[in-house]
Formats: structure tokens, C-alpha cells, sequence
């Protein structure tokens, strides 16, 4: 069975579960009509279906090379990126005064949803340029705006994002890319990036690099740090790749999956660039193309998971042992799990999503607020349901999932890599702990009190109902118990906290569906399986994340060694 894009689900959840209307009701996105919302998942899901999945294995068995200093795509991928940008499903959701749809970012997400369940890998190269983007719109001047979107926005050109270094990950101020003035406007960039994802490809005819490095009298630290558009060409008078720039792909990283997604080490050799935002405000503009990314990072697990319980689901109802082995209970159990995990984890996202619409939208303070709440739980749950889902999958499988010619071992060996990305897991929760909680935690409180008045009006589903006001009553407890925490004690306990915003949120959204759909159907039954089986787990991180930091310093060096 070939991969099935998850259209109608989407549709659902847009139109009842997390309602985009809210959105299309706002002038900046009056065109968001119902019927645009039909004609853009239905089209997106065609592409997916019929061109994106169909090359998703020759992505990992002939992954992109590095021939001559330039990187050659995997078999199908240019053919495949060619119809992406020739349908306009890079810039979904850019301006539109610079060739973009001009439609929500809800919308986008929803199609990359769908994009990274047929093809993560080649998903990705659209990914970054979107990312791309939202930070020039954001913090370049006219003449960058007017040159570049344009031609991300066509596919034309791709964009990048150079942070990391080698000594130099999460800790970005101790970065060593240096930038000097040469007296026209424009800056020399010397240094090496490591981790370049889609740094350079034979799809487009020009690679953007955004890339971060420290002017001659930048500060140590991230307050020191500028960032700067670096062209592979340069471009020309007419705005079109001119001459190249004097910086290079030095190898390919081979990884543990992604394989069609091809990460470079680049170097930059006193490489000519151009400042985005004002110097020692790198940070700022590269947090914009970082949120942007760590929604739709959380998405591709979303995406993967669905791509994942697919495989599964149809070797379960093939699979003969005594009889087809989804009637043994513990592979039913399984299927249900994985299925209840990814629709969570999608409402969860594309109410992440709707939030961002309407606090731009809108100018809505109290749902700016809910989206950079949500923005960590909607990341990391994500991924970890791109992950656990995969992980189940091979399990369903049995044998034949350790088996690489199944292709059931891909999914988890792809998806895995994206609970690293655009900051750890560890590092959103320790966000959601720390700087989203610097409210006072009247964020989380509102949205908790907002699933507890949805619970009290879910007429018919009075005992999943129950549960669902319970866990988030005793949510908004711990949150009350964590604010009174030291920092080194809510760290401690970031990850489970965040995993217990997501069972209660979860929930939240599957009761919403159940009344939707109403009794008996589909979505009243898959809401029984989260309740009931994966929401009392929100109990257990609770009382984990309560336990505070003492237990795990306790522990020396030399005790973890034994």
C-alpha cells in the first residue's frame, strides 16, 4: 500500500479540533476560505502521494554525493523539487508582495506535515528556505528583501542556516567565524560550519547561507554575534548568480539516516556577505528562522509517524501468524497507541500554529504568548512521537523490521535526528521551564483553563471527560509547585513536565475530536485509547519532575562509572 496522505485528517482538525476560521475571520488572512484550505491540502496531498513518496527509498539507498565541490542530488530529487517550486509549495505562507502565497503559516505547516511523511529528506531543502524566509522578512533591509525572496520564494535559489561549529553547538557564543569590514558595505567571512544541512545541491542554481560570526568588535559571548547573508554566486547587476564566492563544500557527514538530505561541512574563505539586522543582533534574526524551523522540525516527526503507523498498519493486516496478527491484542495495542500519539502530536502542532496566525494577525498579545508556550511542547512531543512511533513500527514488523529491505527501519533511522535539531529536546523543555514560566506561568494557566471548561462542556463524553479536567487541574498544580522551584530543580524535571503539557494537551484535543465526530465514531474511540491508556502517564512525569535535582547530583562522576 502506497503512502496515503493524511488529507481528510487534516481538514478535520482544522475545521473542528484547532479551527483555522479564527484565522480566515482576520483581514490579513481573509483569503484562507474553506474552499482555499480544500484546494491546497488536496492539491499538496497529490503532490506527496503521486511524486514526493514514490523516490522517499532512493533517498536512502543512493544518498546525495559530493562530485567536483558540488553536491549531486539523490535519483529523482530534481525532478521532484522542480514540481515543489513550480507549484508555489516553497512559500506557502511567504509575503506575497515578494512572490509567496501570502497564506497562513497553519496552512504551511499542514502541507509540511504531509511533505515530510512522503519524503523527509527532500522536505528539508524547502524547509530551510522558508526558514530563510521569515528571518529576512524579518530583519533585512529592502534591498536584501527585494533581491532574495523572490528567488527563495520561486525555488529558484535555496537557503541555509550556519550556526554550528565544531566546537560550538548549543553553546553558539563560543563560535570562532569571524567577519571583517572591507569598507563597501560588505564583509569578508572566514571560518568553518559544520552540520549544513542541504549546504549545497544541484537542484537550485544559487545556495543562500545565512551565517552567524563576530564583527572585530563584537563582545564574547551571543551578544557579540552578527549575521550575514552569504551567497555560493554572487549575484550580478540583474540580480542574477555571478561569480562564485570564496567558499566550499569540504565533505558530506555520513549519517544514521537522512541519507537524501545531504550535511555539509562548509568553509567560508573570506567568503563576501552582507549584514541581516545590525551588528551584534544576530541572535534576534537567527531566532526567527529557529522558531520557524523548530515548529515545522516538530512537524516532520508528526509527518514521520504518520508514514510509519502506515507501513505498519498494512503488514499487520498481511502478516499471518495463527492468524493476520493485528487480531492479537498486544499489535492492536500497539497500532492504537501509535495512531492516538500521532493525531495528539498533530493538533498539538497546528495549534501552535493558529496561535502564531492570530497573534500576527490580530495583534494578539495573549496568543503571541500561547504560541512561544506551545512552540517547545509542539517541537519536542513531535519528534518524540516521530521517534517512539517509528520505534513501534519495526516492533509491529517483528524480524522483518531489523530487515532493511522492508523500509520499516528507515523511517526511525531518519526521524531520530530531529529531536537533536534546532535545539535538544532537553533544551525546549528547559525553555518551557524556564523562559516561557518567566510570565508567572499566566500562559500555561490560561490554556489549562481554557481544557478545563472544554471538558466541563463535552456533553456525552462525560467519564473521558472527568479524566481529561483531573489531569489538567493537576497540572496547573505542578506548575503552581515548579515556579516555587530553584532553577536546577525545574531543569531536572523539564522533561517530564513538558511530556505532561503534552498528555493533558493531548487529551484536550482528542476529546475535542470525539465530540466532534460524536459517539461511536472513529475519533470517540481513538480518544478512549489516549485517555484511558497514555493520559495517567501525565501523573507520572509530574511526580518525576517534583523530585527535584538533589538524587541526580548526588551521583559523582565516579558513581555513574561504576
Amino acid at each position: 500500500m502506497p503512502y496515503r496522505s493524511p488529507v481528510a485528517e487534516l481538514r478535520f482538525i482544522l475545521d473542528k479540533v484547532v479551527p483555522l476560521a479564527p484565522v480566515a475571520a482576520t483581514e490579513k488572512f481573509s483569503e484562507a476560505t474553506s474552499d482555499t484550505v480544500e484546494a491546497i491540502l488536496t492539491e499538496a496531498g497529490k503532490l506527496c502521494d503521486g511524486v514526493l513518496a514514490p523516490i522517499n527509498r532512493n533517498g536512502d539507498l543512493h544518498p546525495a554525493k559530493l562530485e567536483n565541490g558540488v553536491v549531486r542530488a539523490s535519483p529523482g530529487f530534481k525532478e521532484a523539487f522542480n514540481q515543489i517550486a513550480e507549484g508555489g509549495w516553497v512559500s506557502v505562507a511567504g509575503p506575497a508582495e515578494h512572490g509567496g502565497m501570502g497564506l497562513p503559516l497553519t496552512l504551511a505547516i499542514a502541507v509540511n506535515d504531509l511533505m515530510a511523511g512522503a519524503n523527509i529528506a527532500l522536505h528539508l531543502h524547502p524547509l530551510l528556505t522558508q526558514g530563510q524566509i521569515d528571518a529576512l522578512e524579518h530583519h533585512a533591509s529592502d534591498e536584501l528583501k527585494a533581491l532574495y525572496i523572490p528567488k527563495l520564494a520561486s525555488g529558484e535559489w535555496s537557503g541555509t542556516m550556519n550556526l554550528t561549529e565544531p566546537q560550538a553547538g548549543s553553546d553558539v557564543g563560543a563560535l570562532r567565524t569571524k567577519a571583517e569590514p572591507n569598507g563597501d558595505g560588505t564583509y569578508s567571512i572566514t571560518g568553518q560550519k559544520i552540520f549544513i544541512s542541504w549546504g549545497d545541491n544541484d537542484l537550485v542554481s544559487n545556495v543562500c547561507h545565512l551565517v552567524l560570526a563576530r564583527l572585530p568588535d563584537g563582545v564574547p559571548g551571543t551578544k557579540g554575534i552578527s549575521l550575514f547573508m552569504v551567497p555560493k554566486f554572487i549575484p550580478d547587476e540583474n540580480g542574477n548568480p555571478g561569480v562564485a564566492n570564496t567558499l566550499k563544500v569540504v565533505s558530506l557527514e555520513h549519517k544514521m539516516g537522512l541519507h537524501g538530505s545531504p550535511t555539509c561541512v562548509m568553509s567560508f574563505e573570506g567568503a563576501k556577505g552582507w549584514l541581516v539586522g545590525g551588528p551584534h543582533k544576530g541572535m534576534a534574526a537567527m531566532f526567527t528562522m529557529m522558531n520557524n524551523a523548530r515548529l515545522n522540525v516538530g512537524v516532520e516527526g508528526v509527518g514521520i509517524a504518520e508514514a510509519a503507523y502506515q507501513k505498519a498498519l498494512e503488514y499487520a493486516q498481511d502478516r499471518v501468524q495463527f492468524k493476520p496478527i493485528i487480531e492479537h491484542a498486544d499489535v492492536r495495542r500497539m497500532l492504537a497507541e501509535m495512531r492516538a500519539e500521532t493525531f495528539a502530536a498533530r493538533s498539538i502542532a497546528m495549534a501552535c500554529a493558529v496561535a502564531i496566525d492570530l497573534g500576527h494577525a490580530a495583534n494578539d498579545a495573549a496568543q503571541a504568548a500561547r504560541a512561544a508556550l506551545l512552540t517547545p511542547i509542539a517541537k519536542a512531543y513531535g519528534t518524540q512521537t516521530g521517534m517512539w512511533v517509528s520505534d513501534q513500527g519495526i516492533q509491529v514488523h517483528g524480524g522483518m523490521g531489523f530487515i532493511e529491505e522492508t523500509g520499516a527501519a528507515q523511517f526511525y533511522r531518519d526521524v531520530r535526528v530531529t529531536a537533536i535539531y534546532e535545539g535538544t529536546n532537553g533544551i525546549q523543555a528547559m525553555d518551557l521551564v524556564g523562559r516561557k514560566m518567566m510570565d508567572q506561568g499566566a500562559a500555561a494557566f490560561a490554556l489549562l483553563d481554557e481544557v478545563m471548561l472544554d471538558a466541563k462542556a463535552a456533553t456525552g463524553f462525560a467519564d473521558l471527560a472527568t479524566d481529561v479536567e483531573k489531569a489538567a487541574s493537576a497540572l496547573r498544580a505542578h506548575v503552581e509547585t515548579l515556579l516555587k522551584q530553584d532553577t536546577q530543580d525545574r531543569f531536572a524535571g523539564a522533561v517530564p513536565t513538558l511530556m505532561a503539557f503534552a498528555r493533558v494537551l493531548g487529551a484536550h484535543f482528542h476529546l475535542r475530536a470525539a465530540v466532534a465526530a460524536g459517539e461511536g465514531s472513529a475519533y470517540a474511540k481513538l480518544a478512549q485509547v489516549y485517555i484511558k491508556r497514555l493520559l495517567p502517564q501525565a501523573y507520572a512525569s509530574m511526580t518525576e519532575a517534583e523530585v527535584g535535582a538533589a538524587d541526580l547530583y548526588a551521583l559523582s562522576v565516579e558513581d555513574l562509572a561504576i
